[in-house]
C-alpha cells in the first residue's frame, strides 16, 4: 500500500515536470519565431533590472495620476523616462534618439542638414555643450564661433551637457530662419544670431603647395569621405606630387569605416589597423583589405580638436610607420558608438567598444602625441583661419616633406 502511494506520487511529479518542459519548449519556439519574423534588423532591449525599474516608475505614475493638475502625455512621459535612464550612464557619447529625430540624425551622418554648421560634444566637466569645431564656410564659422566655445543658451533658453540632443534640434530649422546662441569663451560671454543654411558637412579639399607637395583637408568622416579623399589624391597625383600632408586639425571624427578605408589606401594589405574591444574583452581586429595605392611620404597635422575617427587614422598610420604627426596632442576619444534602431523607430547611440591602435595603445582620455610638437603662435586668433605664413604647424610639415 505504501509502495503504491510512493509510485503514484512519483508519477504525478514526473507528469508535472514533463508538462512544464513541454510548455517551456513550446513557449521558446513560439517566442523565437515571433521575434525572428517580426523584428528582422531591429534590436530588442531587455534588462534583468527591468521589473525593478518598472516598479519604481509605476510608483511615480500613481502619484502623478492622483495629484498632477494638467494634461498627461503618456508618450512624452515614456520618452522622458527612457532618456533619463540612458543619461544615468553618465557617458557623453551614449544617447537616446526619438523616432522623430532619427531621420535628422541619419541626414547628419550622410553629410547633409539644415542648421548653422557645428560639431558638438558633451563637456561633463563644465556641464555645457562644447563646440569641437564649426564647419568650414558655415554660418557658424562666418560669424566667428570657434573650437572650444561652450553653448550657454539657445533662443534665450539655457541648457546643460545632458541636453545635447535638445540643443541639436533647437539649432536646426528651416532654411533662412534664425537662431540665437549665447556662447562662453573663457570668461567672456558672446551673443550670436545666425541664419540657418543647407550645410554640406564634408567637402574634401586639396591643393598643391611648394611645387610638389600635396595637401588634403576635410572636417569629418561621413558617408563617401573615403571615396572623395581617393579622388582628390588621384587629382593631386596627376599634378606630380611627391609627398602628402593630411590636415586632420579640428576634425571631430565620424564613421569609423570611412577612416579605415583611407588607412587601407596607404597601408600594406592585411596590416592591422585597429583593435576593437568590447565590455567582455573580446577583440575584433580590423585589417587593410587591399594593396596600398598611396606610397609617398605622408605628414598628418593634428591638434586638440582632432578626435575619434581622426585619431583612428592618425594612430594607425603612425604605428605602422606610414606617416609622421605634426602639431599638438589629439582630443582623446578612443571609444566607438553603434546606432541601434529599435522596433518603435527610435534609436540608441551607445558606446559599445573601445579602440586601440595597431600597437595596442590606449587613446581614450589620453590622445595621441605628435612626433613633432608644434604650437601655433599666440597671435593666431582663429585656428580655423590661419594664414599660411603664420601656420607654424603647416610650415613644419612642409619642411619634413622636403
Amino acid at each position: 500500500m505504501e509502495e503504491n502511494k510512493k509510485t503514484k506520487i512519483y508519477k504525478i511529479i514526473m507528469l508535472i515536470v514533463l508538462v512544464s518542459f513541454i510548455t517551456f519548449l513550446i513557449t521558446s519556439i513560439g517566442m523565437y519565431q515571433y521575434f525572428t519574423n517580426n523584428n528582422k534588423g531591429k534590436y530588442l532591449i531587455s534588462s534583468s533590472k527591468g521589473n525593478e525599474v518598472s516598479t519604481e516608475i509605476d510608483k511615480y505614475k500613481a502619484i502623478i495620476d492622483k495629484y498632477f493638475l494638467g494634461e498627461i502625455n503618456e508618450e512624452k512621459l515614456k520618452e522622458g523616462a527612457i532618456k533619463g535612464y540612458i543619461d544615468g550612464l553618465d557617458d557623453p557619447y551614449t544617447e537616446y534618439i526619438s523616432k522623430e529625430d532619427m531621420q535628422d540624425y541619419m541626414d547628419d551622418t550622410n553629410g547633409n542638414f539644415v542648421g548653422i554648421g557645428i560639431y558638438m560634444v558633451k563637456d561633463t566637466q563644465a556641464d555645457k555643450i562644447l563646440i569641437l569645431s564649426p564647419i568650414k564656410d558655415s554660418p557658424a564659422e562666418k560669424a566667428g564661433i570657434l573650437p572650444g566655445d561652450l553653448i550657454v543658451s539657445v533662443n534665450d533658453e539655457q541648457y546643460s551637457a545632458e541636453d545635447m540632443s535638445v540643443v541639436a534640434n533647437k539649432i536646426k530649422g528651416e532654411i533662412g530662419s534664425t537662431v540665437k546662441l549665447e556662447i562662453l569663451r573663457g570668461t567672456e560671454t558672446k551673443q550670436f544670431e545666425l541664419t540657418r543654411e543647407n550645410i554640406k558637412v564634408n567637402p574634401v579639399e586639396g591643393r598643391v603647395i611648394e611645387k610638389d607637395i600635396g595637401y588634403i583637408e576635410f572636417n569629418s568622416f561621413d558617408q563617401g569621405t573615403s571615396e572623395d579623399f581617393k579622388n582628390k589624391y588621384e587629382e593631386l597625383k596627376n599634378k606630380g606630387i611627391k609627398s602628402l600632408i593630411i590636415d586632420l586639425r579640428n576634425n571631430g571624427g565620424g564613421i569609423v569605416d570611412e577612416a579605415l578605408k583611407i588607412a587601407d589606401y596607404i597601408t600594406d594589405k592585411n596590416s592591422i589597423l585597429l583593435y576593437e574591444v568590447d565590455k567582455n574583452n573580446n577583440e575584433k581586429v580590423e585589417k587593410s583589405k587591399e594593396d596600398s595605392i598611396i606610397n609617398i611620404p605622408i605628414v598628418i597635422l593634428t591638434n586638440e580638436n582632432t578626435a575619434s575617427s581622426s585619431e583612428i587614422l592618425a594612430g594607425a598610420l603612425k604605428d605602422l610607420g606610414k606617416a609622421k604627426i605634426v602639431g599638438t596632442k589629439t582630443y582623446g576619444k578612443g571609444v566607438i558608438q553603434q546606432l541601434l534602431t529599435l522596433p518603435d523607430g527610435s534609436g540608441l547611440k551607445i558606446t559599445s567598444e573601445k579602440y586601440l591602435t595597431p600597437n595596442k595603445t590606449e587613446i581614450n582620455k589620453i590622445g595621441i602625441e605628435p612626433d613633432e610638437k608644434v604650437e601655433l603662435p599666440n597671435t593666431v586668433q582663429n585656428v580655423l583661419r590661419v594664414e599660411e605664413k603664420d601656420d607654424t604647424q603647416l610650415q613644419k610639415a612642409i619642411e619634413m616633406c622636403k
